[in-house]
């Protein structure tokens, strides 16, 4: 069961999470605003922040984070040990299906995206790293779901609520047993609007050392659903390089 994180521990990222919609300085009271803290709360964690090298000060009242932010996501990135062998692959996947390319893995009872490279068509699936997604509902999560032996699943999806986030959404647990039997039969999930309405993908797990992932192809649904041979194939193909 996953356990709720401190709220004074995410303090931080609202405030950067308030900057990154507002682009631009801000000062306190917008701060506060933005990230819904209060304002003698945000005042404190914004001096926190400063005495860290994380936030200067362009006059007395606005701020704006510094290049240190950048420093340090840069360095984390370049020795993401996931990142450093996956991205070239999903990158050549991505080009060759012209849609969007997530690499993704279970966190507590959720599916966490780890990489996301866009298509670069106009009308596209867009996602970011970072973002979670339902287990139940998406094609990562069936995918995922579908290695798991099977008194496991059938405990967890006895024991999980199946949440309706489109009409198309399986929502019964005989169901989704039956989907996630399919899909192991034929070596991918598909998820047709279960998600996000009107967008298609299809996903497959992917073993990488002790950590099982799911690799996944997404975008509009009436575009994917001309190519499902193709795309699944590739996909597969994808997988099978990254693993050798």
């Amino acid at each position: 069961m996953a356990i709720a994180p401190s709220r004074s521990a995410l303090r931080p990222f609202d405030i950067l999470d308030a900057f990154c919609a507002a682009k631009r300085p801000l000062s306190l009271s917008e701060m506060a605003q933005l990230a819904s803290i209060p304002i003698s709360t945000c005042h404190s964690v914004v001096h926190s922040m400063e005495q860290r090298g994380l936030l200067y000060f362009l006059s007395s009242r606005e701020t704006y984070p510094t290049r240190r932010l950048w420093d340090m996501a840069r360095e984390i990135n370049n020795n993401d040990p996931i990142a450093t062998r996956c991205l070239p692959f999903l990158t050549a996947l991505r080009d060759s299906t012209n849609e969007t390319v997530i690499l993704g893995t279970r966190q507590d009872d959720r599916v966490l995206y780890l990489l996301v490279v866009e298509s670069g068509q106009t009308i596209r699936y867009s996602s970011r790293a970072g973002d979670f997604k339902p287990t139940h509902s998406s094609s990562i999560g069936k995918a995922l779901l579908g290695t798991m032996p099977d008194a496991e699943l059938a405990a967890w999806l006895k024991s999980h609520d199946l949440a309706r986030a489109t009409n198309q959404t399986i929502t019964s647990a005989k169901r989704l047993m039956e989907d996630i039997n399919t899909s192991r039969n034929r070596g991918y999930s598909i998820t047709r609007g279960e998600n996000v309405a009107d967008v298609m993908a299809i996903a497959a797990p992917l073993q990488r050392g002790s950590i099982t992932l799911g690799l996944a192809v997404a975008g509009p649904l009436d575009r994917m659903d001309r190519k499902v041979d193709d795309i699944s194939r590739q996909l597969l193909s994808c997988i099978q390089q990254i693993s050798l």
